[in-house]
């Protein structure tokens, strides 16, 4: 179809934009991957997107696009962690710590990542998974090789500089074929519109108030998890395992990032087993929480 009849729909304004259909999402989705439209209408349909807003039907159909780009590499028992791609700027990363943890759980964790995207400007996952000796149980997926067509769009997103509708369908490619799935979320009006976009793609899918929008928590906050059209609300507070780790409210640097991964403090360390027990949790190789955390202890 007519790139600009899409454009139209993002870009007349309240009176004059209108949602797109599933087929008509799928069709744009489409274009702006293979770059078979200029990269002007590129960025304007994205930022004229996000101003309307996206719809839930929408985002299904972008995401439905980008599967016919991937080809999944089936990693059995495994958990998909969906990172942001504008990375963490505040504090490091606990994943390689939490696959340490877990090494003997029969649990996997499957990441992806990609060059910084739009807008925090933080440290990614692919420049922690590049630089760390990940155990066997980690495995880190690049963008750029499995879905290159949305890696080839980040000259794009970066000139643009600002958030778009792909920082939320790209956390989560099922590149592994998981069967369970944890993403961050900032604030709780999301998880309804995260669960109608992303539940029906796994068995157990969860949201979490993590860290810097991660699928790591760090301090007290909620989790929810979404199995058969029901979702289920716990708050999980650290300090109630023991745990007393202060985060972080100033940027650090990678090389801060990767001492404290190499050099984790007890603290930092009893952290990440409570984020190996809410995975296990997620996962259904727990009844609880509290009984994977013990386990873990044991």
């Amino acid at each position: 179809m007519n790139f600009h009849k899409y454009l139209h729909a993002v870009g007349t304004g309240p009176k004059g934009n209108r949602d797109l259909d599933f087929e008509e999402a799928e069709d744009m989705m489409r274009q702006i991957l293979d770059q078979s439209i200029h990269s002007e209408q590129i960025a304007a349909f994205l930022l004229g997107w996000r101003l309307k807003p996206e719809t839930t039907t929408e985002f299904r159909a972008a995401i439905s696009a980008c599967d016919s780009y991937i080809t999944p590499k089936k990693i059995e028992n495994s958990i998909e962690l969906g990172y942001p791609f504008d990375g963490k700027a505040k504090n490091p990363y606990i994943f390689p710590l939490v696959a340490e943890v877990l090494k003997d759980a029969a649990l996997h964790l499957v990441l992806i990542g990609d060059e910084l995207q739009p807008a925090k400007n933080g440290i990614t996952t692919k420049e922690i998974c590049t630089r760390v000796d990940l155990s066997e149980n980690c495995h880190f997926f690049d963008r750029k090789d499995f879905f290159k067509e949305l890696h080839r769009l980040t000259d794009i997103r970066m000139r643009l500089g600002l958030r778009t509708g792909f920082n939320t369908i790209e956390k989560l490619s099922r590149i592994a074929g998981s069967d369970y799935a944890i993403t961050g979320v900032f604030h709780k009006p999301y998880v309804k519109k995260y669960i109608e976009i992303f539940s029906e793609r796994y068995k157990n899918f969860a949201l979490i108030q993590g860290n810097e929008g991660t699928p790591e928590l760090f301090s007290k906050g909620r989790l929810w998890i979404a199995k058969g059209g029901h979702v289920e609300e716990f708050i999980i507070d650290p300090e109630y395992y023991g745990i007393n780790y202060k985060k972080s409210w100033e940027s650090i640097s990678l090389e801060e990032s990767l001492q404290q991964l190499s050099n984790p403090s007890n603290e930092y360390l009893k952290l990440a087993k409570l984020n190996a027990a809410i995975y296990l949790f997620v996962a259904q190789k727990a009844q609880s929480i509290d009984s994977a955390f013990e386990m873990l202890h044991g």
